[in-house]
């Protein structure tokens, strides 16, 4: 959860991908300060930074194979500072969730997924398939018929010491209105290239 600790909630027009998915001049930046121009990503990973829809089809249409989506851990945590991305406050106890989307057929793994839910803000039975980890939040949100809205907050880089290693994007699930989850997803380049 400290990862989220300190962000500052960003305007809707400071989010580049709120609205739009062409960014021509756009650069993803890592925290050392190297970037990469948007362009030069393989196409199909820039349409993943930019999708308000659910990855795990969009990668199993993609790879032409299952995708699973293993829970590598799941706990609840109190927050020990308030997460403005998603109204979290300093107390307010949260699942953490770090799950792994996997092809059923080739093993590879396609992305990486943290999530911070606050489940007193989800029905029961939602909350009940979550806890039990029966399938993924994307499908679980479609299959459950709950009406939501994914808004992109963050994209970027991460690096292997000086390396490009991965891309990110952060975006949080607002359902009835409210900000009730916020996931970070990391894509490998050399997947994806």
């Amino acid at each position: 959860m400290h990862r989220y600790y300190g962000r500052p909630n960003p305007a809707p027009a400071q989010s580049n991908f709120r609205c739009d998915g062409f960014l021509r001049d756009g650069r993803l930046h890592a925290a050392s300060g190297a970037s990469i121009a948007l362009a030069e990503l393989p196409p199909f990973l820039r349409a993943l930074l930019v999708t308000d829809g659910t990855v795990t089809k969009i990668l199993e249409a993609f790879f032409w194979e299952p995708v699973t989506v293993d829970t590598v851990e799941q706990r609840f945590e109190h927050a020990t500072a308030a997460v403005d991305w998603i109204a979290v406050g300093a107390g307010e106890r949260c699942l953490v969730r770090d799950a792994r989307l996997r092809g059923n057929d080739s093993g590879r793994s396609f992305a990486e997924a943290f999530s911070l839910i606050r489940t007193d803000l989800i029905p029961a039975d939602f909350r009940q398939r979550l806890i039990d980890r029966e399938i993924g939040i994307g499908v679980l949100i479609r299959d459950s018929g709950l009406e939501s809205y994914r808004e992109v907050l963050d994209v970027g880089l991460v690096e292997d010491g000086a390396t490009p290693s991965a891309v990110y994007r952060t975006y949080r699930i607002i359902i009835a209105r409210r900000p009730v989850i916020l996931i970070t997803e990391y894509f490998p380049l050399t997947l994806y290239r």
